[in-house]
């Protein structure tokens, strides 16, 4: 029964670590993609030297 348990606690604290790498990325990806867009903006503007 205790490795049971054991294994139930890490299989939570995978699914939480899951879950904060999703949330991170959540509230990240807005200002990723806008940065990601800019950069691709300038290069498709850019006219060389």
């Amino acid at each position: 029964m205790k490795a049971a348990t054991g294994e139930l606690n890490l299989t939570v604290i995978t699914l939480i670590a899951i879950a904060a790498v999703i949330a991170f990325f959540w509230v990240m990806w807005p200002g990723i993609q806008k940065s990601i867009n800019s950069q691709w903006n300038n290069l498709s503007t850019y006219k060389g030297d």
